[in-house]
């Protein structure tokens, strides 16, 4: 399939791009009105941009059907302030009722039972229940287009957060499988971003890797090891040396491995349980390169 977004209608690449473009993060923002009325809305269209300054954006965009903008962007452009609070598991069917598009005036925390709560630098409340507030100060509003589906991207300071303890693990850190955070994908569907969603890759990027270039040709035809599991061994620092293959033929099974026939697949598929389950790169390497030898 191929898409012109020129030759498509803006209903239908809208659900293209949420489709390709995720899980995103959610944004319920909560705003005030020049009488001070309260005002709660979803926003996917977010994501941080900046800690020094502390910057985060969402934008706001024109409604598809008939052209219109939000309470939200109206009350922002009044006040020049916003209160950005996180979805998690625990509200995320309070935040889809607070989608519904209620009359001007109408309070979301009404509608939702959230609890709004006093914020210390900015009038709008923050959401009690959310796990995360930010205080915002609007530092500009980028207007993208004038048709539907045109967004407006709201560039937000956060100068106050508010983080529940309860969410706070190891190395005084926020725990994923604590905070358990909702995500936004095509439609209507969601992602909850805990438990065996998430998942640990670490890859220091101040320190050299071998790259995939310096993998033997038969790591890289592979009929065994997976994409993942050869960026896995690109991201060894340095090429096994001699030593460490040559002490892997002392191993009991290896020395059993490498002598039946297709050696060299059955060392890949050991370095492939090794990567998969154990993430041990430098076992894993030595194997493939003494595996190489054998093809």
């Amino acid at each position: 399939m191929i898409i012109n977004p020129t030759q498509i209608p803006t209903r239908e690449l809208h659900q293209f791009l949420l489709g390709s473009v995720a899980p995103r993060p959610i944004a319920f923002v909560s705003t005030v009105d020049e009488n001070e009325t309260p005002n709660l809305a979803p926003y996917s269209f977010f994501n941080a941009f900046s800690s020094n300054p502390p910057i985060v954006v969402f934008s706001s965009n024109r409604r598809v059907t008939n052209n219109s903008t939000k309470d939200t962007l109206h009350n922002i452009k009044q006040t020049k302030e916003a209160v950005i609070n996180v979805v998690n598991y625990n509200i995320v069917h309070q935040m889809a009722v607070s989608a519904v598009e209620f009359d001007r005036g109408i309070s979301e925390f009404s509608k939702t039972g959230l609890t709004p709560v006093a914020s210390e630098v900015v009038k709008a409340p923050r959401i009690k229940e959310s796990p995360v507030n930010m205080e915002c100060v609007v530092k500009d509003i980028i207007t993208l287009g004038e048709h539907g589906g045109a967004g407006h991207l709201i560039i937000c300071e956060v100068v106050r957060m508010h983080i529940d303890d309860n969410i706070i693990g190891e190395n005084n850190r926020i725990d994923p499988h604590k905070i358990d955070l909702m995500g936004r994908m095509g439609r209507s569907y969601y992602v909850r971003a805990s438990g065996d969603a998430v998942q640990t890759i670490f890859q220091p990027v101040t320190k050299m890797v071998i790259g995939y270039d310096s993998l033997p040709d038969s790591v890289k035809k592979s009929t065994i090891l997976s994409a993942n599991n050869i960026g896995q061994l690109a991201g060894l620092h340095e090429i096994p040396s001699t030593e460490s293959i040559e002490a892997l033929k002392n191993d009991p099974t290896i020395r059993q491995v490498i002598r039946l026939e297709q050696a060299g697949n059955k060392l890949h598929l050991i370095a492939k349980t090794t990567l998969d389950n154990t993430k041990d790169r430098i076992r894993a390497g030595s194997l493939v390169w003494l595996a190489d030898s054998y093809f």
